[in-house]
């Protein structure tokens, strides 16, 4: 059984009959779209997407930070004048 991820649903056949009205419906929420009662997709608000997007790069730059602070250890201290 698929887990649907998602307080709303409807069936392709709804989003093809019209999809601005289940947009609309939805109150900005993530909608499931089922084919045959299983999830095929998710319809994600723009603004949503974007919220999840800026998370990703977040947590993309903290990787990063973590493999840069390792990469301090190995560093050697110079002062400017030493350059």
């Amino acid at each position: 059984m698929n887990t649907i991820l998602s307080h709303y649903s409807a069936s392709i056949s709804e989003l093809k009959k019209n999809p601005s009205r289940l947009i609309e419906d939805s109150g900005g929420e993530t909608i499931a779209i089922l084919n045959h009662n299983k999830p095929t997709a998710y319809l994600v608000p723009a603004e949503r997407y974007e919220e999840i997007c800026e998370l990703l790069d977040d947590v993309n730059i903290a990787k990063i930070i973590d493999q840069r602070k390792a990469e301090k250890f190995g560093a050697t201290s110079l002062a400017l004048d030493e350059l």
